[in-house]
C-alpha cells in the first residue's frame, strides 16, 4: 500500500494532527492547514498500492470530481486535493457532529425520532439531487448529523454528477453499492435515477424503526436481484410501536419499482414533518407481505427488467413539484379566492405527481384572547382548517395531493417563507390585494416581501379593476356581497405578477 503519513508530518500546506478513521478505500487525517478556511479541515487519503483494488482510483476520482462542484450545507466543503501520481488526497471541512449511525445501533428508536431523524435526510438528499448529484452510497455510516439537526452526507466515492462523466459506470461492469442499502436500479446498472437514494433512505428507516435491515446483507448477485421483486416484511410485524403512517412511508420508499417510489427526497421529508397529513393506504396497514401470486407477477416482471432511459435529477424533481397556496382566511375576499383557485387548478392538471399544500397564517396563540371559547386556540385552529378545505373543494384533488395547514406567526410573510424553505416548496401562489381595499397597504408590503425573500417561485394574483371592485364591495360589507362559490361579475382573466 501507498505511504500513509505519521501524526507530525506535512503533505504540502497540511500538517497531520491525528488519524480518526480507516476505511476500505481510505484514511481520514484532522490537519491543521497553513492557510485557515475558517473551519477544521481532514485529508482523505485513498488506499492504492499492492493489495489495494483498482476501483479505488476510480472511486478518488469521482469523488473529488463531485465534491469540487458541490455547495450548500448537506456534503462537506471542498478545499482541494493533492496530485493523484505524488500526494493523492482529498481536503475538506471536518463536520462536527454525530453519524446517524449511532441512532441505528440503539434502534428501534421512537417514531417521532425516526421522522426526525429521516426528515433531515431527505431534506438533504433533495439538495444534492437539485445540484445533478445522486449519492448512490446512503447509509447510517455516511451521514452525519449536526449538533442543530441539519443531516451532511459523506464518502461521495460512489456518487454521480449528471454533467460529468461517470467514470464508474464506464469502468465497473457490476453492481457498486452496500449490498444492504442498494437499489434495485443500482442492481441493474443503472446509476442516473435519484429515487436510488429515496429507496436506500428508505431502508435507513425501515432499520431505524425495526433495528432490522428489510432485505438482510445478500452477498451474491442473485440474492440482490432478489430486491427487483422482493418487499420486505412490515415495519409493523416486527415493532408493533410503528403507526401506520410510518409505515405508509417507509415502504413508498421500498417500492421495487421506481416509478412507485416517492419521486423526489423533498416529497418524504414532507410527510415525515407532517405525519397527520400522511394518506394511509394498504401499505400502511399490513402486516404481512404480499402474497404468492403477486410475488410470482413480481418475479416474472424482474426476469426482463432493464435499466431505465438515464434522465437527470432535475427533470424528475421538475415533474414532482410542491406547491404552496397561500390563502388568506382571516380577510375572506371571495374574489381572491377564486382567482387563486383557477391558478392553482392550472398548476396540478398537468402532472400526477404535483403536491398541494394549503396554507393560511393566523396570529400566535399568545395574542388571541380567551374571552370566548371562539377565541380558544385550538378552536380558531379548527376554523381555518375547515376554511381552507372549503376552499379546495372544488378543485376535487385525490386523497394524499392535497394536506392543510394553520400556520401562526406575527408576521404573515415571514412565516411563508420559512415553511417553503423547511419544506422544499417548488412554488407559492397567493393573492394580491385589490386597490381601495384597507389591507392594501399591509397586503401590498406583504407581497413585496414574500416575493422578494422568497426561496422559489412565487404567483402573485392581482384581481382586474372590475374584479377588484367586487372584492372591495364584498370586504367593506356591501349589500352585494358575493358567496364562495358566486363567479366574479367580470369574465376578464386576473392579472398574474
Amino acid at each position: 500500500m501507498a505511504h500513509l503519513p505519521d501524526v507530525g508530518e506535512r503533505i504540502d500546506g497540511y500538517l497531520i494532527e491525528e488519524r480518526i478513521h480507516s476505511g476500505g478505500m481510505g484514511v481520514i487525517f484532522r490537519v491543521r492547514p497553513d492557510v485557515d478556511p475558517g473551519f477544521p479541515v481532514v485529508l482523505k487519503i485513498p488506499r492504492l498500492g499492492y493489495g489495494e483494488p483498482g476501483e479505488t482510483i476510480t472511486t478518488y476520482e469521482q469523488e473529488q470530481t463531485v465534491m469540487s462542484v458541490m455547495r450548500g450545507p448537506h456534503a462537506p466543503r471542498y478545499v482541494g486535493a493533492g496530485d493523484l501520481a505524488t500526494a493523492p488526497y482529498l481536503a475538506m471541512e471536518f463536520v462536527e457532529g454525530t453519524l446517524l449511525k449511532d441512532w441505528v445501533d440503539r434502534a428501534p428508536i421512537a417514531p417521532e425520532e425516526v421522522a426526525l431523524l429521516g426528515a433531515a435526510l431527505a431534506t438533504a438528499l433533495h439538495g444534492l439531487h437539485q445540484q445533478e448529484v445522486i449519492h448512490l452510497d446512503v447509509k447510517p455510516s455516511n451521514v452525519i448529523v449536526r449538533p442543530g439537526g441539519e443531516a451532511v452526507l459523506i464518502d461521495f466515492g460512489l456518487a454521480t454528477h449528471a454533467h460529468y462523466p461517470d467514470l464508474l459506470a464506464e469502468e465497473i461492469q457490476r453492481p457498486v453499492g452496500s449490498a444492504p442499502y442498494i437499489s434495485p436500479e443500482q442492481v441493474l446498472g443503472d446509476r442516473t435515477d435519484p429515487r436510488s437514494d429515496i429507496f436506500s433512505l428508505g431502508v435507513v428507516l425501515y432499520e431505524l424503526a425495526t433495528g432490522e435491515l428489510p432485505f438482510g446483507s445478500p452477498g451474491s448477485p442473485s440474492g440482490l436481484r432478489r430486491r427487483l421483486y422482493q418487499e420486505p416484511v412490515p415495519p409493523r410485524a416486527r415493532n408493533p410501536a410503528v403507526p401506520e403512517w410510518l409505515q405508509e412511508v417507509v415502504l413508498h420508499c421500498l417500492e421495487p419499482g421506481a416509478d412507485n417510489r416517492y419521486s423526489s427526497a423533498a416529497l418524504v421529508a414532507f410527510d415525515l414533518t407532517h405525519p397527520d397529513q400522511v394518506t394511509v393506504t394498504d401499505r400502511g396497514r399490513r402486516m404481512r407481505g404480499a402474497g404468492i401470486a403477486t410475488r410470482f407477477r413480481r418475479w416474472v416482471k424482474a426476469i426482463g427488467m432493464e435499466p431505465s432511459s438515464q434522465v437527470r435529477p432535475s427533470a424528475h424533481l421538475a415533474s414532482s413539484p410542491i406547491v404552496l397556496a397561500a390563502v388568506a382566511t382571516r380577510h375572506g375576499n371571495n374574489v381572491l379566492f377564486q382567482l387563486e383557485r383557477a391558478v392553482v387548478a392550472k398548476l396540478m392538471s398537468g402532472d400526477t405527481q404535483v403536491r398541494l399544500a394549503v396554507v393560511t397564517v393566523i396570529p400566535p396563540s399568545s395574542d388571541v384572547g380567551s374571552e370566548s371559547d371562539d377565541d380558544i386556540a385550538t378552536t380558531q385552529r379548527i376554523k381555518h382548517l375547515v376554511l381552507l378545505k372549503h376552499w379546495a373543494e372544488p378543485l376535487q384533488l385525490p386523497i394524499g395531493k392535497v394536506s392543510f395547514h394553520v400556520l401562526e406567526g406575527g408576521d404573515a410573510a415571514a412565516t411563508l417563507i420559512e415553511y417553503a424553505r423547511a419544506n422544499g416548496v417548488d412554488h407559492i401562489v397567493t393573492g394580491s390585494a385589490p386597490p381601495g381595499l384597507p389591507l392594501a397597504t399591509v397586503w401590498g408590503t406583504f407581497a413585496t416581501k414574500l416575493v422578494g425573500e422568497a426561496p422559489c417561485t412565487v404567483t402573485l394574483i392581482r384581481p382586474t379593476a372590475a374584479q377588484a371592485a367586487n372584492a372591495a364591495a364584498a370586504v367593506l360589507g356591501s349589500a352585494r356581497g358575493a358567496s364562495d362559490d358566486a363567479p366574479p361579475d367580470d369574465d376578464t382573466a386576473p392579472g398574474v405578477v
